[in-house]
């Protein structure tokens, strides 16, 4: 979120405030020593001032890291508007509140705030403090992914700017962040004609801090439009204005961006270099962070220059940041990057181990996802039942009085006790009929409930949890059909190629799309019978319990080809997806001992990363074993390829599609090195 930008009438403590007002935002250390300066003649002056100055220290105490003095004095600023009972100081409070906890990772609490303090400014004369909580509340539902709301608050937010007169800062900060709503929406064009009206009122500003912002927006919209050039001289740009007025923690941020934009122009020399630079740089400020960021580029670039060791201890040192920090889907984000640059430098056993990282931290933050869904349907079916129990009770409470009522009547009049007999009859009846449907509609909801619970909300297949019960409660034997086959099961594991890009590019919601379509396309290429469940983020698993075991492979080649053939049409693009795939017939029995399910699964994943770290959209499968009584099953799964290359696994290769749509040769099979 940006930090507020408010303006009130004009005294000298005023004036002075509002110049440091922008240090606060581009040069905190500065401001923090001038503001703690002028607090004795701030706390003593009338409430406007005395609420702006605490206003701006909080923010300044939050941009150095210091989140809990931040919120103190947030504290302090709301206890005080309550007692003025103003309501620009109560809006002031819960925006300053806001923009910490925002800081701090609270983003539910801070989006609350930003739409309080909205409602409170938008009854208030202080024009500034209206755009500003606009923009605020526009940046909040951004984030929650709400555009059409957030775009219909920015754009309020600019035209109420332009209403600001005798001062342009209200009017740069609306339209960078309508510039950033555009880049998040990928509409471009809109983007580029915004940011060249922020871009001229940040000149006539004359504020470098101004101008250095917009030039990173600049940045993030050429990066996003594939303008890797733009966004190079937008960087450079910028990064001058910033060492001009000494913004640290701006320049430690550029610098690492100019680094990661040079390993996408491969320039990994010069990717180095910024990346060392934006070190020394983040650790001036103590930016733990941009440091992390730092090392996983420069990890890349060794990477890029064929020094391996070097680029694999500089990715690691990043990695631990986030692990340490226990920041999941930016770990995972990176494990993946991590694993195609490993690939790509030729260390397919770092890139399979760095995958095997990313696919444990994928389904541990999509067990937590479905363990939440979970809870949420679960306290929903809580409150309906509490609902029901609640009604039930004022009925039977009725009931009781209406029975002590009739009491007192029969012994008042006793003609009446049959009249009493008869409506106590009906209520009894009636209270009945209603426990009864009740109960009825309880028991639906516990079919339903059951029902949910073993299935993925999203694509309707089985879960994990499901297989796992199913897969216990069975007993899988080979066995021979009549014509003389062998009939087996089969474990077929998948994940999506290229997922992340399809998120990165499109956004989640054709991520969404993307695995709706594997999930219906599987439905199609698997009989009935089968059991298709949704094993992970983007991973699937199918289970087939009864086909000839010379039929596996082609089940793959189907799997390959039915998802490969089916482009998906999302808000005007065309989304062609693979996936990866490792298969085995199930029971495996080396040394004829049947495997358990969960080793048989585990070897599949094993053939599921051969398949990843050998090009993708093909399929590995283990057929079988030989020489056992040279190794054991341990050393196997401790590394498939090195098993198959010594001759004691038998692996398979299914191709999937070439580029053109041309299906190739469907199955290669594979022999180990040592001439088995």
């Amino acid at each position: 979120m940006l930090a507020p930008v408010l303006a009130f009438a004009q005294s000298p403590l005023d004036k002075e405030i509002s110049e440091i007002r922008e240090k606060v935002r581009f040069v905190p250390e500065q401001a923090l020593a001038q503001l703690q300066q002028m607090e004795p003649a701030a706390r003593a002056a009338p409430p406007l001032t005395r609420g702006e100055f605490l206003s701006q220290l909080a923010l300044a105490w939050r941009s150095v890291g210091r989140h809990k003095t931040a919120l103190s004095l947030t504290d302090e600023l709301d206890a005080y508007a309550k007692s003025q009972n103003n309501p620009i100081l109560q809006a002031k409070a819960l925006l300053t509140r806001a923009y910490v906890l925002s800081a701090m990772g609270e983003q539910q609490t801070s989006h609350q705030l930003a739409f309080d303090a909205e409602k409170i400014a938008a009854n208030t004369s202080d024009l500034p403090l209206r755009v500003q909580s606009t923009i605020t509340s526009g940046q909040s539902y951004a984030e929650q992914g709400n555009y059409p709301v957030a775009l219909t608050e920015l754009q309020n937010a600019v035209d109420l700017a332009h209403q600001v007169k005798d001062d342009l800062v209200p009017l740069a900060s609306a339209l960078n962040a309508l510039t950033l709503l555009y880049t998040q929406m990928k509409e471009y064009d809109k983007g580029w004609e915004v940011l060249n009206e922020t871009i001229a009122v940040s000149e006539r500003l004359q504020s470098p801090g101004r101008l250095a912002m917009a030039k990173s927006t600049e940045y993030g919209l050429a990066i996003d439009s594939n303008q890797n050039k733009r966004a190079m001289a937008a960087l450079l740009t910028g990064l001058e204005l910033v060492r001009k007025i000494g913004a640290k923690s701006m320049i430690a941020s550029t610098l690492v961006n100019l680094s990661d934009i040079s390993l996408k122009e491969h320039d990994f020399a010069r990717a180095l270099r910024y990346g060392n630079e934006s070190i020394a740089a983040a650790r001036e400020i103590n930016n733990i962070s941009v440091e992390a960021t730092a090392y996983v580029n420069i990890g890349q670039a060794y990477m890029g220059l064929g020094r391996l060791a070097e680029g694999r201890k500089n990715f690691e040192l990043g990695l631990a940041y986030y692990e340490k920090a226990g920041d999941k889907p930016e770990l995972q984000s990176l494990l993946a990057e991590y694993g195609d640059a490993l690939e790509r430098a030729g260390d397919y056993a770092g890139a399979i181990a760095a995958y095997h990282r990313e696919r444990k931290l994928s389904n541990e933050i999509f067990e937590s996802q479905r363990k939440k869904a979970m809870w949420e349907l679960q306290e929903k079916y809580d409150t309906e039942k509490k609902k029901r129990q609640i009604e039930m009770l004022s009925h039977e409470n009725q009931a009781k009085s209406a029975e002590i009522a009739n009491r007192r009547l029969q012994q008042r009049v006793w003609w009446l006790l049959a009249v009493v007999f008869a409506l106590a009859s009906v209520i009894v009846g009636l209270l009945y009929r209603k426990v009864r449907h009740a109960n009825a509609q309880l028991q639906v909801k516990n079919l339903e409930l059951k029902q949910q619970s073993a299935l993925d909300p999203l694509t309707a297949l089985y879960n994990r949890r499901h297989f796992q019960e199913y897969m216990r409660s069975q007993n899988h034997l080979e066995r021979r059909h009549p014509s003389g086959e062998d009939i087996v099961g089969a474990l077929f594991l998948l994940d999506v190629d290229h997922f992340k890009h399809v998120n990165d590019t499109y956004g989640h919601a054709a991520g969404d799309a993307v695995l709706k379509m594997i999930a219906d396309n599987l439905r199609v290429a698997l009989r009935e019978t089968d059991m298709i469940v949704r094993w992970g983020g983007e991973e699937f698993l199918a289970f087939l319990p009864a086909i000839p075991r010379a039929g596996v492979d082609e089940i793959a080649r189907r799997i390959l080809t039915s998802i490969s053939s089916q482009p998906i049409e999302f808000q005007g693009h065309t989304i062609h997806v693979n996936v990866s795939v490792g298969f085995a017939p199930f029971p495996l029995a080396p040394d004829n001992t049947p495997l358990p399910w969960e080793r048989a699964v585990n070897l599949v994943d094993m053939a599921l990363y051969l398949a990843k770290a050998h090009g993708r959209n093909r399929a590995y499968g283990v057929h079988g074993f030989s020489k056992f009584e040279q190794t054991s099953m341990e050393d196997i799964e401790q590394d498939l390829e090195r098993a198959w290359r010594a001759g004691f696994v038998d692996l398979s290769v299914v191709l999937g599609n070439s580029p053109d749509g041309t299906p190739p040769n469907n199955v290669v099979p594979l022999k180990s090195k040592s001439g088995n």
